[in-house]
C-alpha cells in the first residue's frame, strides 16, 4: 500500500512523493538504484524502530517508502512498473568489447 503524501525537501524545496513502498532496507536499495540508472534521484524513508543498528525487515516497522521528485514521479511509476512486470528480467547484456568484437556463439570453444 502505497502512501501519497507529498514531502517537501527542505534543502531545495522541492516536493517529493511516495512512489512505492516496500518491504526492508534491501529491496529498497534495490530498486533505489534501478530508478537512479534511469536517471531519477530518490530518496528512501523508513521510519520508526525499524531503522535502527539491529534493521527489521518484515512488518511495519520493515517499511521503506521509496519518494522521487514530483516532477518524477510518472517516469519512476513506469519503470517500477515495468520491474513489477518482469520486463528487466528478459533483457541479456553483453559486454561492450564483445558486441564490437562481433562475437558469436558459434566460436570454436579452448580446449
Amino acid at each position: 500500500m502505497v502512501d501519497n503524501r507529498i514531502w517537501r525537501c527542505e534543502m531545495t524545496d522541492e516536493e517529493w512523493v511516495v512512489v512505492d513502498e516496500v518491504a526492508g532496507d534491501l529491496q529498497g536499495e534495490i530498486l533505489r538504484g534501478l530508478l537512479e540508472a534511469q536517471d531519477i534521484r530518490v530518496w528512501l524513508s523508513q521510519e520508526g524502530a525499524g531503522h535502527s543498528a539491529y534493521s527489521l525487515g518484515i512488518g511495519p516497522l520493515g517499511r521503506v517508502q521509496i519518494l522521487v521528485p514530483s516532477s518524477s514521479s510518472q517516469r519512476a511509476r513506469s519503470v517500477l512498473d515495468d520491474y513489477y512486470a518482469g520486463v528487466f528480467e528478459a533483457t541479456e547484456f553483453m559486454p561492450d568489447d564483445a558486441a564490437d568484437a562481433g562475437e558469436s556463439e558459434d566460436q570454436e570453444e579452448p580446449k
